[in-house]
């Protein structure tokens, strides 16, 4: 009888450990979806001076709060006019996203970071070259368009806007992130529609004119998400992925909206971004 009941443990330690090897454990300011962890909340983009050490870590570690940003002097980046009213990025972190770094930083640092932060406003007003620095200095990375439409399972598609706690889809003005509390993966991410329409890390060519739906593309019945993709003409420009929609954007916004007709070097306040690691 024991030696039945140690084979029966024994086996099951074999089925449990490779299931709990494939697990990942995350930061704190993130989930796991798969192999990846991918931020919580959508980016904000600060200011810090890379001299304070500790708070550049906790930033990395993804441990830091509004509180600790606050306390330690740090700036929010992002679109400088109303309702935004934030701080443009410094000149050392141009649209090119080819930074130079602050005197005697080491390791060498612009003080640019993107932080996953419930209940601030999201960052905009940046270029795919910016906010793929802005992780990658942060110990993240922009998530690809594969991480990113993973991580949507289960966000409301398209979903109404009540106003409070659905998907941020009709107000005309960013929400704060994590504050429409229905507009949440089954992973546990905010805010993949609407509010600010997001970054990923793909590329591909800009269409010469007009969009389709998700409808006629896919043929998934109920979504009407914009569908900007492919190219014509010999010479295609390319344009980087943004997902998901914006604020402003009912019609179209959603888990199968993908465009490739922003240009990577262009900025908008409509556009920002989250990181995965």
């Amino acid at each position: 009888m024991r030696r039945g009941t140690a084979a029966v443990l024994l086996s099951l330690l074999v089925i449990v450990a490779p299931a709990r090897a494939q697990g990942k454990k995350c930061p704190p300011d993130s989930v796991p979806v798969g192999s990846v962890c991918i931020d919580t909340f959508e980016a904000s983009v600060w200011q810090i001076p890379p001299s304070n050490k500790g708070l550049v870590k906790k930033v990395q570690s993804g441990k830091v709060t509004p509180a600790d940003l606050t306390k330690g002097g740090a700036v929010q980046l992002g679109c400088d006019f109303s309702p935004f009213n934030l701080t443009i990025y410094p000149a050392n972190f141009p649209n090119s996203g080819q930074w130079t770094p602050v005197l005697e930083s080491v390791p060498p640092s612009p003080g640019v970071y993107a932080a996953s932060l419930p209940g601030v406003t999201p960052s905009s007003c940046i270029t795919w070259f910016q906010a793929a620095q802005a992780c990658v200095l942060s110990g993240k990375h922009l998530p690809t368009n594969l991480e990113w439409q993973n991580a949507t399972v289960g966000t409301p598609d398209p979903g109404t806007d009540n106003g409070t706690t659905d998907c941020n889809v009709s107000t005309g003005v960013p929400a704060s992130t994590g504050s429409r509390s229905s507009c949440k993966s089954v992973w546990g991410v905010f805010d993949m529609v609407g509010n600010a329409e997001e970054w990923v890390a793909d590329w591909g060519d800009r269409p010469n004119a007009g969009c389709s739906d998700s409808t006629t593309q896919f043929g998934f019945a109920g979504t009407g998400d914009a569908v900007c993709i492919g190219g014509s003409g010999s010479i295609p420009a390319p344009g980087a992925l943004v997902r998901g929609g914006t604020w402003d954007d009912a019609g179209a916004a959603g888990v199968f909206d993908v465009r490739t007709d922003f240009s990577p070097a262009g900025a908008s306040n409509r556009v920002g971004f989250r990181c995965a690691r």
